[in-house]
């Protein structure tokens, strides 16, 4: 490849908006269409953002000048639309997740690789400075070998403030398909592969009700657990608690903690592309009599910070430069595996083996910067 990544986007929904302000931002890719369902809706977005054609997701699959194509689809069609942008020769990045049953999703991998095109997977938070100063620091022995870890997201759930919340209660999605994605790939990136999974879930309302935007008042059916709290197992030994709950009275989001055998490290939120890193050591305990108080050392981040369509233009760069993207299709694979397992053990209270691997995720490469013209 030669020159800017052509990108053209299907679904031009709530997401799409960050997804532009970005990618019409970096130098090395170039935003030639958008497409949704609704192309008036396509039209808005195209316009506001300056890109010069849009219509439906068949026009953008069929515009010479697309690439690759940013699928922001609702969950149910990710698969569809991203197998659709394959037949048509074009690499592919997807909104999470990759996909919402194996089968599926796993045709799809292999038909990009058939095809010769890459398939890229959100989140691409992973590649934001917080969690690849992370890496690096756990790589460099802050908090010596890794033993356990504890994630948490708690909220009282999407309805109180998305205008059309209803898909995230459905089939497909609820807290673990819809937030589990940041943080199984956010330890997956750090840890590697994870081995098995035990998990329970509940749904305490079987209906909810919208509470913003023209349809506010209106009820929705909760097809899927609305809390859900995974075990789980590393390939490299750790294991790890996880809470995901849109059922909580307290909010409290993006807690990520790794426990080593020198010292104990927190990490951002993995829904963002930045945050505090720190870590505490047993030495870094000051005991008075019963008493005692920890002294956390704060590791800056390195990097610029941007947002979501990081993701894209890692793969557009990846592709020119011939090595491996971040945020891979096998990588979105493994962690659909994990959160599907997770599904299933809430349902049979079975403790399941991981099916799926995946390759030890590498970092960007020294000195990425997203405003860099590297491309042609």
């Amino acid at each position: 490849m030669s020159g800017r990544l052509g990108v053209g986007v299907i679904g031009a929904g709530v997401i799409s908006q960050t997804y532009l302000e970005n990618l019409t931002s970096f130098p090395d890719v170039d935003v030639v269409a958008v497409g949704d369902l609704l192309p008036e809706r396509a039209r808005a977005k195209a316009e506001e953002h300056g890109v010069g054609a849009w219509g439906t997701g068949e026009d953008v699959l069929a515009h010479p000048g697309v690439d690759l194509v940013v699928n922001l689809t609702i969950p149910q069609v990710h698969v569809e639309v991203s197998r659709a942008a394959v037949a048509a020769g074009k690499h592919v990045w997807t909104e999470k997740p990759l996909g919402l049953d194996r089968e599926a999703t796993r045709e799809l991998l292999a038909e990009a690789d058939a095809a010769g095109v890459r398939i890229g997977s959100a989140p691409d938070t992973i590649l934001g400075p917080g969690f690849q100063t992370a890496k690096r620091a756990i790589a460099a022995g802050v908090i010596g070998t890794p033993l356990f870890v504890q994630t948490s997201f708690q909220t009282q759930g999407p309805d109180l403030w998305h205008p059309e919340p209803a898909f995230l209660f459905a089939q497909g999605a609820g807290p673990l398909m819809d937030m589990g994605p940041y943080y199984f790939s956010a330890l997956v990136s750090l840890l590697g592969p994870i081995a098995g999974v035990a998990a329970r879930g509940s749904r305490w309302r079987t209906e909810r009700q919208i509470h913003t935007g023209p349809r506010a008042g209106e009820s929705f059916p909760v097809e899927v657990p609305s809390t859900v709290q995974v075990l789980s197992t590393f390939a490299g030994g750790q294991h790890g608690t996880h809470l995901l709950s849109f059922d909580s009275a307290l909010e409290r989001h993006g807690v990520v903690e790794i426990h080593g055998s020198e010292g104990s490290i927190v990490l951002p939120d993995p829904n963002r592309f930045d945050g505090r890193i720190a870590y505490v050591t047993p030495l870094g305990i000051i005991r008075d009599g019963m008493s005692f108080e920890q002294e956390w050392i704060d590791i800056p981040q390195e990097g610029t910070v941007v947002g979501r369509g990081l993701g894209v233009l890692d793969m557009a760069r990846a592709i020119a430069e011939g090595r491996p993207h971040v945020a891979t299709g096998e990588l979105g694979f493994h962690v659909l595996d994990v959160m599907l397992s997770a599904q299933e053990s809430a349902s049979t209270g079975q403790y399941l083996e991981i099916g799926s691997t995946v390759a030890d995720v590498p970092l960007l490469p020294e000195g990425f910067d997203p405003f860099a013209q590297t491309l042609g």
